[in-house]
């Protein structure tokens, strides 16, 4: 049950990276955190799954909801991450599809800008 959370600003996109596990117990005080970044009115938001080790379908549900949510806002949500057990849950729910994910904070950061 132990979850990492912290941001940075890189210029006009803001990085949350989280860590640890995400699931039924942990992903309320993720929604919160990214909310307030949201309602703080940064809707770039990019967010680093790199050290998440567990994704439950709450966490997903919460992800799937912030994105929604900036997008209306005109923003929004790129995600990056490598580990295989969190991106197998993306593809098999098709959210692969959905959002964008990146291998790297760099490559993430990049996207979009032109």
């Amino acid at each position: 049950m132990e979850l990492s959370i912290s941001r940075a600003d890189h210029g006009d996109r803001t990085v949350v990276r989280l860590g640890g596990e995400i699931d039924v117990y942990t992903a309320p005080l993720v929604r919160e955190k990214l909310d307030e970044q949201i309602t703080a009115g940064r809707t770039d938001l990019v967010v680093d799954l790199t050290d998440v080790t567990f994704l439950d379908s709450t966490g997903l549900g919460v992800l799937v909801g912030r994105l929604k949510l900036t997008r209306t806002m005109g923003g929004s949500m790129r995600l990056v991450g490598t580990d295989d057990r969190v991106l197998k849950v993306f593809a098999i729910t098709g959210l692969d599809k959905v959002f964008e994910v990146h291998p790297d904070l760099e490559s993430a950061l990049a996207a979009g800008t032109a």
